[in-house]
């Protein structure tokens, strides 16, 4: 790595702190601001809510008048009926349906510890959850949140939930709980082919959920919670996890999901839901403990004769790889649902590596019933064990430089005047060709590692198994973990937030000694003004640890703890070369391949110096010939 990228790099970072600092407003300006959207955000609310209001009131009262003429008007029927509440549940899962509506109220994933490690994640209730199916009659539309069902089957994890209509006619949603996370339910209209719409084929299914904080890190979760929605031609897609977002498909789609951080709620249709699907998400402020607002309104393939129902399935679980993949198995539309993409893995390259080989250490590890610390202790030693003999021939042709350097020094001392730089690079470049090294093998280490951090980027705060387990110090390792008696606080401070986190400051600190040991090795290689240079900008390269500990404050312990131990050992491993290598033998070995080339004169010189070396003679000709046309 030249000067000139180690120039570039410092430049970006300088410029991106800049820019945030200039552009970040005052704490002034942000009270400020935050009341007057607070005023705004509230005349509009209330404008929302009374124009919805005035809405549902009318719309009530058309469905009562309307309604009436098609179910029963008597008090003790499908218009007027009392609330009650039903439980389908198995070893995993836990639902409630209301009979008004005839839909599920609540639910509650079994063998998973909630935010006050009570045994029991409640992912939605009644309050923050509903979903309403609209039919359209000759006269008027069908909601069935305003229908009272009664249970005509309730046995063996199957229940039948029928509103009844005038004559015979009945709307009838059956459900039918999986082993485990997978509901099976559909949707008939009995008997009313003479009081529907034979011309409309679709039913509308409104969506919405207040998506709960599960976790104890607000800002880390809400990151990684989206309504996410695969298309039917395969792929996925989801709205922004950080912004007030509406979008409306432009291709059918197979499910939604409201998902969280770490579980989801997902409705699939057998028939796709149409083009055109209208879904939203909404920011929530911290205070409500609510990360977002949901919103769905989809259409679906609808039978007005009746003769075939609308068929469904949802997913009601954690975002599990290997358990979802087993649940899909449960489905009975015959689809290639792809639900495992509801744990993100990264870009392509990301995720092929956490695809094809993370996962499968992780679960070998995880079925060996080791702490997850000691498996995120294991699958780094085992990345570095791989990565090792490409890191130890990129420390050598470093150390190589290093060796080099007196001669490097003595060959281009005639080259010390700004504008005979070009022909000092030239002049290094033909020496590193003649002793057989690459300038630009030390940059290595940060190619390779780089695609694996990403990786794990990715991969460690999507892994369910890490949630609620405990490591040393450390009590979840999926959230941020706050130093001991003052790593915790009630007011919020611009950059920190409300905590510090011990792990991200190791992962810091490591940091900042790995960026030591690796500027150190580049200064000593470097000749002349570039090694000056280089000692007055290393200050530079300690802003990206900085930047790091701003950003990953708020990241969870497991992530910080990886990244820690990654940079101890590579840390390790590089003063381990360093110490290990005999200057002299290398040196002896150079001299001995210069000999070797001298001695062959016919010999093409090869290797990335020589095509480097190649490039420069050609750039300075080129320059040459600008210079003289200018003249």
């Amino acid at each position: 790595m030249n000067r000139n990228t180690l120039i570039g790099f410092s430049l970006i970072a300088v410029v991106l702190i800049l820019f945030s600092y200039l552009n970040s407003p005052s704490q002034a300006d942000i009270e400020a601001y935050k009341h007057q959207q607070d005023s705004i955000a509230a005349v509009k609310e209330a404008m929302q809510q009374k124009i919805a209001q005035d809405t549902l009131n009318a719309e009530k009262k058309v469905a009562a008048v309307d309604s009436a003429a098609l179910f029963f008007p008597s008090l003790t029927d499908s218009l007027a009926g009392t609330n009650r509440l039903i439980t389908l549940k198995n070893d995993s899962l836990e639902l409630t349906f209301n009979t008004q509506g005839g839909t599920i109220a609540s639910a509650r994933i079994l063998g998973h510890k909630d935010t006050l490690n009570n045994m029991g994640v409640t992912l939605f209730t009644e309050s923050g959850q509903h979903m309403d199916f609209i039919i359209k009659g000759l006269n008027q539309y069908i909601n069935t949140r305003d229908l009272y069902f009664a249970p005509t089957q309730e046995a063996d994890g199957s229940l039948t939930m029928t509103a009844q209509a005038q004559g015979n006619g009945q709307l009838v949603f059956k459900y039918r709980l999986g082993p485990d996370y997978m509901l099976h339910f559909s949707m008939q209209a009995v008997g009313l082919r003479d009081q529907l719409d034979p011309t409309n084929k679709e039913l509308t299914v409104l969506w919405q959920d207040s998506c709960r904080q599960q976790e104890r890190g607000f800002t880390f979760e809400n990151q990684r919670s989206a309504l996410t929605y695969k298309f039917c031609d395969g792929g996925t897609d989801y709205l922004s996890e950080t912004s007030d977002k509406r979008e409306t498909t432009e291709e059918p789609i197979d499910w939604v999901a409201f998902k969280n951080q770490y579980f989801s709620a997902v409705l699939i249709s057998k028939d796709a839901f149409n083009t055109g699907a209208e879904l939203a998400s909404t920011p929530q402020d911290k205070s409500t403990r609510i990360l977002k607002n949901y919103e769905a309104r989809l259409n679906t393939k609808f039978d007005p004769t009746g003769l075939e129902p609308s068929e469904f399935e949802m997913y009601l679980g954690p975002n599990d790889f290997r358990l979802i993949q087993d649940v899909e198995a449960q489905s009975e539309f015959g689809k290639d649902l792809e639900l495992e993409r509801l744990v993100y893995l990264g870009w392509p390259l990301f995720r092929f590596i956490n695809r094809w080989f993370t996962l499968y250490v992780f679960d070998w590890l995880t079925k060996l019933g080791l702490p997850m610390g000691i498996v995120l202790i294991l699958i780094t030693l085992l990345l570095k064990a791989i990565t090792y003999p490409m890191v130890k021939k990129s420390y050598l042709s470093s150390a190589k430089m290093r060796v080099l350097k007196p001669k490097l020094e003595e060959a281009t001392k005639e080259f010390n005047k700004p504008e005979d730089q070009m022909q000092k690079q030239q002049a290094m470049m033909a020496l590193y060709a003649k002793y057989g090294v690459s300038p630009l093998g030390g940059c290595l280490p940060m190619l390779i590692q780089m695609p694996i951090w990403i990786a794990m980027f990715n991969f460690v705060p999507n892994a369910i198994q890490l949630r609620r387990e405990s490591f040393l110090w450390m009590d979840d390792l999926s959230t941020y973990d706050p130093i001991p008696f003052i790593g915790q606080w009630d007011t919020y401070i611009w950059g920190l937030g409300d905590h510090l986190s011990l792990t991200c400051i190791l992962f810091c600190v490591s940091n900042v000694a790995y960026s030591y040991l690796t500027m150190r090795q580049q200064r000593d290689q470097m000749v002349g003004q570039q090694a000056e240079q280089m000692k007055m900008m290393q200050w530079m390269m300690y802003i990206m640890p900085v930047m790091f500990f701003f950003m990953f404050n708020d990241y969870g312990s497991g992530l910080n703890f990886y990244y820690f131990i990654s940079l101890f050992f590579s840390a390790a491993i590089m003063w381990t070369l360093r110490k290990t290598t005999d200057d002299a033998k290398l040196l002896a070995i150079l001299e001995a391949k210069y000999k070797e080339n001298q001695n062959n004169p016919n010999k093409k010189v090869s290797g990335l110096a020589a095509r480097l070396e190649e490039m420069q003679k050609r750039a300075a000709e080129i320059q040459k010939m600008q210079q003289q046309n200018r003249k």
